[in-house]
């Protein structure tokens, strides 16, 4: 029982809230979501993923937080706290691997943005935005190596500090600066001449903008976005307090969200069809959004340099608030199946996260020629996490709540408070039939896509 004196907690509901959304509000919001709603339907992708992160979403959530406080543990021990058998101790072994390799090529991206914000600190507006900059940065091989070092190190540093002292006091101080951040670049990007159009088109549902491929696409940013099935609503379910409700908690970080998501759309959209006048398909996904496109939207308006220090000071809170999380995970899994102290553990996390996010750094540049399936290692890292890994952890945290443990005793911890639980109808039907055909739809349609055999 010295187990649960020992582990650490969140100081009460605002931590675990702050904390949760810091985790959901990632990189994934800024770059993936705009380019995706842009892609997909505008308006229409907007209502489908809302509607999705309501249901599925919030189920998972729910399901996953209610696991970790109901355990105490991080999810390799959750998972075996019902049983050993082997596809429960599989179950959790994929939720506490999935943040040992996301956080490397992550940590990688977040050195890329110190990199930019360097560039607007020294006001280099024009420079960043020249054709080939973004190219020959990544390439050069020291540059992105040694941003990516300076990333990890203030990462590391917070998990060394701790739950309440680390985590909860950057994410209070972080998660209220980001949210004023974005509202400001929001409101600028939207009253620049010809954005009215990107409004309306992200805003507006359009039904003939709807697709088959709108509902999987939405679906497998929800992932990204709530941080679902990546072992960090266990670990962070297992330091909240009994007292904290679970189910007003969920909605909190599910608004939170949804929220930053929408204003990053805001941010962006408006600022791009401005700039390319109104031509949608100059939205491109992922890095070269960030940090080509934006940046030549920046060089072209009005206090560029200004925004664009804003821009990547919002976006590099949004990756730290993440990979504390994701690191947290990994470190809290050391820490429970190894009985390694908190130091041990996030040295030896520390010393995986340098060594993989290397192949990840030099991966454009001295070991371009290396490919694993055609990928560089940082598109292969995040193909068998995203694509691969995290259905299947969604798939057996469905089985497991399901099949194992039961939505009654997932109910008594949601009520362990006195509160009472609204939406259980939804949760007991969504975890028992909806979220497992969701996620394997997610599964089998990305790796399809992945593989060429079908277009997404």
């Amino acid at each position: 029982m010295n187990q649960h004196k020992k582990r650490s907690s969140f100081s009460g509901k605002i931590g675990f809230v702050l904390s949760a959304a810091g985790a959901s509000v990632g990189l994934g919001n800024i770059w993936r979501f705009p380019y995706l709603a842009a892609k997909y339907g505008g308006g229409i992708f907007l209502i489908v993923y809302i509607f999705l992160a309501m249901t599925f979403g919030y189920t998972m959530i729910i399901a996953e937080t209610a696991l970790g406080r109901m355990t105490k543990k991080s999810p390799v021990g959750a998972y075996d706290s019902f049983g050993k058998s082997k596809w429960l101790s599989l179950g959790g072994w994929i939720n506490a691997i999935i943040p040992i390799l996301i956080v490397p090529y992550y940590s990688v991206i977040g050195g890329w943005v110190i990199k930019y914000l360097a560039e607007y600190l020294g006001g280099q507006t024009q420079l960043v935005a020249q054709d080939g900059y973004f190219g020959e940065f990544i390439s050069n091989g020291l540059s992105p190596e040694i941003c990516f070092i300076v990333f990890s190190v203030v990462v590391i540093a917070i998990i060394y500090a701790g739950v309440q002292n680390g985590i909860e006091r950057v994410s209070k101080l972080m998660m209220p600066i980001l949210v004023v951040l974005s509202v400001i670049i929001a409101v600028y990007s939207v009253t620049r001449p010809g954005a009215f159009e990107g409004v309306k088109y992200f805003l507006v549902p359009n039904v003939k903008n709807f697709s088959w491929m709108t509902v999987v696409t939405a679906m497998g940013q929800m992932f990204y976005s709530l941080s679902i099935a990546m072992g960090i609503l266990v670990t962070f379910g297992s330091y909240m307090r009994k007292e904290t409700e679970i189910e007003a908690a969920t909605e909190q970080v599910e608004i939170f969200d949804t929220a930053i998501a929408i204003m990053a759309g805001l941010m962006i959209i408006p600022a791009v069809f401005a700039f390319s006048g109104g031509d949608a398909a100059t939205l491109q996904a992922g890095p070269s959004l960030m940090f080509i496109t934006i940046p030549k939207v920046f060089a072209s308006m009005g206090f560029g340099t200004l925004t664009g220090v804003m821009f990547f000071v919002l976006v590099l809170f949004a990756a730290l608030t993440s990979s504390i999380a994701l690191t947290e995970s990994a470190v809290s899994t050391f820490e429970d199946e190894f009985k390694w102290s908190r130091k041990k553990s996030t040295t030896i996390i520390g010393l995986i996260i340098v060594s993989l996010g290397t192949l990840s750094a030099l991966g454009y540049g001295p070991l371009a020629e290396v490919t694993i399936i055609g990928m560089q290692f940082l598109d292969f890292f995040d193909f068998l996490t995203n694509t691969v890994m995290m259905p299947i952890a969604a798939i057996a945290t469905c089985l497991l709540v399901s099949r194992v443990i039961g939505v009654e005793k997932i109910e008594a911890e949601v009520t362990a408070d006195g509160a009472p639980f609204k939406r259980k109808k939804i949760f007991a039907f969504m975890i028992r039939f909806l979220c497992p055909v969701f996620a394997a739809i997610i599964l089998i349609s990305s790796i399809a896509n992945a593989f060429g055999w079908i277009s997404m």
